[in-house]
């Protein structure tokens, strides 16, 4: 009799796929009913997506050794299991921040809070095409806010045809995102040797046992691991404790220092994720991190104490974390960090043409998720599809190229922090359609066109998480983990992107039907939906622009960036990295932990070499998984105990 493969010389095939599949409709049926009827930690909002790791847990701890001790062969594979991962973490990045929670309520919101006093019906009504929007049934949008009749159902034929206009735009910009990975990812992962600490856990989890093959990998056989681990479960468990019995003390670990005479503050907030994540970070990234945010900070602190501070009025809220000028200068430091990585990725890209364009033979893509040739095309197809669905929406077709280039300037370049920094709660310093609208002016754009630029909101305005993000990390993964078959990974995030679509808009529409939109979700129902169209009628009733010394400001934080990438290219001994210059002004609530690991991992190289620090790193990933894992246990606390508003993980 001849023993059983080891799993991990397995193949993909439809098992990991179906897995897949069902991980990312739990994803997205479960994620909108965590955040609208359970109210606890956000676990779908951010570049670390929570979801996926806990689900990830349950499988590869639980679900994998059970089936390993009925029957080896029955185990998933490590191929498998890294396709799995794969697919979940795209699936966690659409059905709450990143786009599902904001679609709903934005195109129907323009319809539902529209009054007398706010002049919407007059203002904005006849510039919204037909098609963008549900038809004006207000009583069927208004159970979607308020909640139908018992029995009432989901109107089908009021959302149909909108999303069947809004979901090809959707997929024509993953799509673009998912290409654009496949032609930087040889130049990210094997030319620049980027860290990606996200994936850096679920690597650890999937490692080879082939000297002593078991069910559990010697990872969960640590030590270290479940010391790590118990941290965050004690520190969340008393706080998850305190909400059902309040005398139960609660920790806090969210302070603040005051400076400038009180006009700022640095937060001393500690994330036990966000200090395990940026252990993995290389030590001179995170120093510059540090560093640039302190610098950014005593920056606001005096322009705030001299009055320097400009407020420009055309921007928005997404916009405003600070004075325009600051942003502005953020946004021009992240195109000099997508220009200059595209310009040293130049050899590479050149390479990704031939080979796309006359068949390079010299040149291997067989390694990549779709061929060069393939992603160019599906690229170029996307981003024409984008361009005229724009267009039709009602900006200017002279607009919508430059819009769409700032739109993917931050997305690579957001990409580009997550990949290399390791943050797992990053924003844009501005968002396009801000900086389109300031600097080429309201006026120029016109009226239908801040119109569009309202609707854009769905996808491109408060990007705490997007597929372009989930797809690189996914890269890597596969890079370390899957040898043969990747091709069957592009039709696997694929689908794991259509189930989730579909899961988590029955979702929010069945939970918005039966409970009422606004009963649910102050955020994504009430300000979040509101202010897109706020926005827009302010801009619409007085056109203004350009703002043309917007632009010097952005060339000026273009210009330090520029000297910083050649100062950190050609100066050996030059100690401050420069990806925390783009994102200084939106760092804050990360500092103290990234400074933390930062300190902790100089004192363990220092005083313990690398081998101390390979030695530790399973006590980091325990503060990871701890607070995941627990906070998806306090989910089920609650959903068990009828019990809601229990956040006992911030971020």
């Amino acid at each position: 009799m001849q023993p059983s493969p080891h799993p991990s010389a397995q193949r993909l095939g439809l098992r990991a796929l179906l897995v897949g599949a069902a991980g990312a409709w739990a994803i997205g049926t479960g994620v909108p009913y965590c955040n609208m009827v359970l109210h606890g930690s956000r676990i779908a909002s951010y570049f670390n997506t929570p979801a996926a790791i806990i689900l990830f847990f349950l499988l590869v701890f639980v679900v994998n050794s059970l089936l390993g001790l009925v029957r080896r062969c029955w185990m998933l594979g490590r191929a498998e299991l890294a396709l799995i991962y794969i697919m979940w973490i795209v699936a966690t990045s659409i059905p709450e921040w990143g786009l599902t929670a904001f679609l709903l309520p934005d195109i129907t919101s323009v319809i539902y809070y529209a009054t007398p006093e706010n002049n919407w019906a007059e203002l904005l009504h006849p510039l919204v095409p037909d098609w963008l929007i549900p038809h004006h049934d207000f009583d069927q949008i208004k159970n979607f806010y308020e909640g139908a009749p018992q029995g009432g159902g989901i109107p089908w034929g009021l959302w149909l045809p909108p999303l069947a206009f809004w979901l090809p735009f959707v997929l024509a910009l993953y799509l673009a995102m998912i290409s654009l990975m496949v032609a930087l990812r040889k130049q990210w992962i094997e030319n620049e040797r980027l860290i990606f600490p996200l994936v850096q856990l679920p690597i650890a989890m999937l490692q080879d046992d082939d000297a002593r093959p078991g069910v559990l990998n010697a990872f969960f056989k640590n030590p270290l691991l479940w010391i790590g681990f118990a941290i965050p479960a004690i520190v969340q468990s008393a706080n998850g404790l305190n909400h059902y019995f309040p005398y139960f003390p609660r920790i806090s670990l969210d302070h603040s220092i005051p400076l400038f005479r009180d006009s700022i503050h640095i937060p001393i907030r500690l994330s036990f994720q966000m200090l395990g994540f940026s252990y993995f970070v290389n030590r001179d990234i995170a120093f510059g991190l540090c560093f640039f945010y302190l610098l950014n900070t005593v920056q606001q602190g005096i322009f705030n104490i001299f009055g320097v501070q400009k407020i420009d009025p055309v921007l928005g809220a997404y916009s405003t974390y600070t004075g325009s000028i600051i942003v502005h200068q953020g946004f021009g430091a992240v195109i000099a960090l997508v220009l200059f990585g595209l310009w040293t990725a130049r050899r590479h890209l050149r390479d990704v043409a031939r080979k796309a364009i006359f068949g390079a033979p010299d040149i291997d893509d067989s390694g990549e998720i779709l061929s060069y040739r393939a992603a160019l095309l599906v690229l170029a197809g996307s981003l024409a599809f984008m361009g005229a669905w724009l267009w039709q929406s009602g900006l200017p077709a002279w607009v919508t190229p430059i819009y769409l280039f700032f739109a993917f300037v931050l997305f690579v370049g957001i990409t580009r922090v997550v990949a290399e920094g390791g943050l797992a709660f990053i924003f844009a310093p501005m968002i396009a359609s801000d900086f389109v609208a300031a600097g080429l002016g309201t006026r120029t754009i016109g009226a239908s066109g801040v119109t569009a630029l309202a609707f854009t909101y769905v996808w491109a305005s408060d990007i705490l998480t997007f597929v372009m993000a989930s797809c690189a990390n996914g890269l890597k993964l596969a890079e370390e983990t899957i040898k043969k078959g990747r091709r069957l990974i592009f039709w696997g995030i694929l689908l794991a992107i259509f189930v989730t679509l579909g899961s988590s808009i029955w979702a929010i529409l069945d939970l918005g039907y039966r409970y009422g939109g606004i009963n649910t979700d102050s955020f994504f129902f009430g300000s979040a939906a509101r202010y897109p169209f706020d926005n827009a009628a302010a801009r619409l009733q007085a056109l203004d622009g350009p703002h043309w010394e917007n632009w010097a400001y952005t060339a000026l934080g273009a210009g330090v960036m520029g000297l910083l990438l050649a100062a950190r290219q050609h100066l050996f001994w030059w100690p401050f990295h420069p990806l925390g210059f783009p994102i200084s002004a939106v760092f804050g609530t990360m500092f103290f932990s990234v400074f933390l690991a930062w300190l902790f991992k100089t004192l363990v190289l220092r005083y313990g070499g690398p081998l101390l620090y390979l030695k530790t790193r399973p006590f980091f990933m325990g503060l990871i998984l701890g607070q995941f894992v627990t906070a998806g246990l306090w989910y089920a606390i609650d959903y068990l105990a009828g019990e809601s508003g229990n956040a006992v993980m911030t971020w």
